[in-house]
């Protein structure tokens, strides 16, 4: 599989999209905000990731507006939110054969370069 999850209205995600380029070619894209993630997509992120937590963004801003930095989230907890807000998913998300890179860490954005 050869998709990438992503933002259009992020600046970040415009960025990484541009860098990588026409290497991406082939790559189905998916734009979480028009057509949300599915369970079924989120658990097979899940299984490449190893978790639901790193799949998390806690730099979302409605991570500390409800109330989530004051809460011990389980994996559960996890699930629940990515599914039910957008922007709680870590994003860019790319996924090449197999391979699952998860955010927009400088190692991370280049290492997902590398695989292209």
């Amino acid at each position: 599989m050869k998709k990438i999850y992503h933002l259009s209205s992020c600046s970040t995600n415009q960025r990484i999209l541009k860098e990588w380029g026409k290497k991406t070619t082939g790559f189905e894209f998916q734009e979480i905000k028009e057509t949300p993630i599915t369970a079924v997509q989120l658990d097979e992120m899940k299984k490449l990731a190893g978790s639901y937590e790193a799949l998390f963004s806690r730099v979302a801003l409605k991570y500390r507006s409800l109330g989530l930095n004051q809460m011990k989230l389980t994996e559960r907890d996890y699930k629940k939110y990515i599914l039910q807000e957008y922007t709680f998913l870590k994003r860019p998300v790319m996924i090449n054969d197999g391979k699952i890179f998860i955010g927009n860490a400088p190692k991370v954005i280049s290492e997902a370069k590398a695989s292209l």
